[in-house]
């Protein structure tokens, strides 16, 4: 069933700050209508606790706790834990901030004593007073891991222990084969409403890819009838964050928004790149929007979902006017 333009859900897949952004400016559009399946992959244990980056990344910048200069963490932090555990020689190269500890103890806790993490997240959202549903993308543990000349590294300590300097042979999920996608997921993705299913502007290899490694997850994306739009994350041959850039040049495949279109390989209805990319418009494949992509302020991110939702209704539209002919 197509859904008539501008009314149902919509289903987000994202993962780190670049999404966490755009799933803000959608929240602030869709509040109860928006489902966010978020990657789990970044998920490790440290220190004893179970920490989980890019759904805490999403929870904070949701509920306006997020640290608005680094991207992650909570803003007002103090780091009084970390400098006391450097005084007796523990492990400080991911930093644990004071306030940001009480999610990562309540979560092992609860996950310690048999609780699903899609309903810790669930009951954090509802605390943190979210009105978006915020998903992981499996209960299952699935893990990155970078294939580097050094060896597997798992993904935390490539990305912030290395500072992603090794360069990249391969990624692997560790564990997607034997996971599964949750009832909630699965559910999000055949709802009979379902407006649109957008893929953030994340890392396609690090943030998406683990998602939908997620037996079941691709397969249901394929077959819903709602238009799938993705932002690409790549302005003028550059990332905005992160190593998007350098793990594509590592892996041989070029930092353009027609590389991102051929990753996704036929899952797309519709991809928006930036203005400053409009030159290159004519040499994709598929239906193309142009908008401002980068997202500086809150402004920006409204404005940039406003943007993906109109264009899946434009998908959606045109869509209907195909079927009316036949």
């Amino acid at each position: 069933m197509i859904v008539h333009p501008g009314k149902g859900k919509v289903v987000a897949l994202c993962g780190g700050v670049g999404g966490a952004k755009l799933a803000f400016g959608l929240s602030k559009l869709l509040g109860s209508r928006l489902i966010l399946i978020v990657n789990t992959g970044d998920d490790f244990e440290h220190l004893g606790l179970s920490i989980s980056p890019d759904i805490d990344t999403v929870l904070y910048t949701l509920s306006g706790l997020a640290n608005r200069e680094l991207g992650w963490g909570r803003q007002d932090e103090t780091w009084n834990f970390m400098a006391a555990l450097e005084a007796i020689g523990g492990e400080t190269w991911f930093r644990l901030g004071d306030r940001d500890l009480a999610l990562h103890v309540e979560r092992t806790r609860r996950l310690r004593e048999g609780d699903t993490l899609t309903r810790i997240v669930g009951d954090f959202a509802k605390r943190f007073e979210i009105p978006a549903t915020v998903l992981p993308m499996s209960n299952h543990p699935i893990r990155t891991m970078v294939a580097t000349a050094d060896g597997m590294l798992p993904f935390q300590r490539y990305f912030v222990q290395q500072r992603c300097a090794p360069p990249v042979n391969g990624i692997v999920f560790k564990g997607s084969r034997a996971a599964v996608a949750s009832k909630q997921v699965l559910s999000a993705l055949e709802s009979p409403d379902l407006r649109a299913i957008v893929i953030c502007p994340s890392n396609p290899f690090l943030s998406i890819d683990p998602i939908l490694a997620v037996p079941g997850v691709r397969e249901h994306i394929e077959r819903s009838s709602a238009p799938v739009v993705a932002v690409s994350p790549i302005i003028g041959g550059k990332a905005v964050k992160g190593p998007t850039d350098k793990i594509m040049a590592e892996l041989g495949v070029p930092a353009t928004s027609d590389a991102i279109v051929r990753h996704y390989g036929g899952l797309l209805d519709g991809l928006i790149i930036d203005t400053y990319d409009e030159r290159d418009r004519a040499d994709l494949s598929g239906q193309v929007r142009v908008a401002q992509t980068l997202m500086k302020t809150d402004d920006d991110r409204g404005k940039l979902a406003s943007a993906v939702l109109d264009f899946a209704d434009q998908l959606t539209a045109m869509a209907i006017a195909r079927n009316s002919k036949q």
